[in-house]
């Protein structure tokens, strides 16, 4: 007579969308089985076909009322339950404080979505950081940002993807702006009641993507972003490049991000902080306490073995195998970039006349995409609206870079059929 097999601990998962879809799998390999928690009843748009609920027991569909939610968890009895994309910050900090499970608790979970109070939570912790107003009304604003032209960023308060971020160079395109947000649902589906407004960081960006544990913070790959003024915005993220781990920008990075977690509270799971590096030193743009998105630890994968999801569940399933590992750092063995196709125009795409070309670049690794012929491509402005994602890698770092300079050439008018 057989014995019957032992259920496998569970791990729940608090909006397993876009990069967050690739935790299960690594936590099944673990010996984990997965519980799926969406945090709204009806998830945003803009998540799309990225969660798959096969790798799941079960969703448990939260309706505002907590208390019912822990109910229906209960029976799963998770040991570990954590955020995936960003509108799952804040429950995913109730569920596993209440559930006494590892968390980086509430006290800070406002902090760690409102971009205003993030901001200044670290400004409280004595780490420098830009210049800021909230505005919930235009001449408030407009007083905050003076008679003298001057570039600020308008953005909403709680938002993802980039969206409804403006670049305003005088009053007239600050006060279009804020027209625009204030009372307008953001791409999360919040109403937006309020703008915050920052003066604008002059300098590269940089992610630092990082998973901590109990405080401990590790970094899995840095990237140095490229950004270019087309389609009417100021900075449209054209690319990023992996950075091997050691060099003069990354300690001074590494140094402000890991400040940055600790005045905000994130002591365990993974974060994704981007950075500016100004001439007065690093100042922080945004930290979300959730996996790097844009399918971006997959590449990162390809490049160096591992990424952000294995770390992630490293943590979570083996918390002695992460701190002895911790003191290791990351090697690049093939050199990776990302490049962000920019449509110039909307329509219906008929096809990518130049997609060949594309393919035969000596180091295409992969092609992420977002739009295909017959359907609707939309103007590129933000990071909804990139018609594809193209995965370089190769261990040469100078064909990696030929390439990218080549894809930014094919990319345009050219690359587009689009009635």
């Amino acid at each position: 007579m057989s014995n019957p097999q032992k259920p496998r601990p569970v791990v729940a998962i608090v909006d397993a969308y876009s990069s967050a879809g690739h935790l299960a799998p690594l936590f099944h390999e673990a010996g984990y089985d997965c519980l799926h928690v969406q945090s709204l009843e009806q998830p945003p748009t803009v998540f799309g076909t990225s969660f798959r609920p096969d790798d799941f027991l079960s969703t448990v569909v939260h309706r505002g009322d907590t208390a019912r939610t822990l109910a229906a968890i209960a029976p799963y009895a998770p040991v570990a339950l954590l955020p995936g994309a960003e509108i799952g910050v804040e429950l995913a900090d109730v569920l596993s404080q209440a559930l006494g499970l590892r968390s980086n608790g509430t006290d800070l979970s406002i902090a760690r979505r409102d971009k205003f109070r993030m901001m200044e939570t670290v400004r409280a912790a004595g780490i420098p950081a830009v210049d800021q107003i909230l505005a919930t009304d235009l001449d408030t604003l407009l007083d905050w940002y003076g008679p003298a032209d001057r570039t600020v960023v308008l953005k909403p308060v709680r938002s993802a993807l980039n969206d409804g971020v403006s670049f305003c160079g005088t009053a007239g395109e600050v006060r279009a702006a804020f027209e625009r947000l204030v009372g307008a649902d953001s791409a999360l589906g919040l109403r937006n009641d309020a703008v915050v407004a920052q003066e604008y960081l002059v300098g590269a960006e940089y992610y630092v993507n990082s998973v901590s544990l109990d405080g401990k913070h590790y970094v899995c790959d840095l990237w140095k972003t490229q950004h270019l003024g087309v389609n009417g915005v100021r900075d449209l993220l054209g690319g990023s490049a992996l950075m091997v781990r050691r060099g003069p920008e990354q300690d001074l990075l590494t140094e402000y991000a890991f400040s940055v977690l600790d005045a905000l509270g994130i002591r365990n799971g993974p974060a994704h902080t981007e950075l500016k590096l100004t001439p007065q030193g690093p100042r922080l743009v945004e930290t979300g306490a959730r996996v790097c998105g844009a399918m971006l630890p997959l590449l990162t994968r390809a490049a160096i073995g591992e990424s952000q999801l294995e770390w992630t569940v490293l943590a979570y399933t083996d918390p002695e195998g992460f701190e002895a590992r911790r003191h290791t750092e990351y090697e690049v063995a093939r050199h990776a970039v990302c490049v962000n196709m920019v449509a110039p125009e909307a329509g219906k795409l008929v096809e990518f006349p130049k997609m060949a070309e594309l393919r035969a670049l000596e180091s295409f690794h992969d092609v992420l995409l977002k739009v295909r012929p017959g359907e609707e491509i939309a103007r590129t402005v933000n990071d909804m609206t990139y018609p594809m994602l193209v995965h370089l890698l190769h261990e040469v770092e100078g064909v990696v870079t030929h390439d990218y300079m080549t894809a930014r050439y094919l990319d345009g008018e050219g690359f587009y059929d689009v009635v």
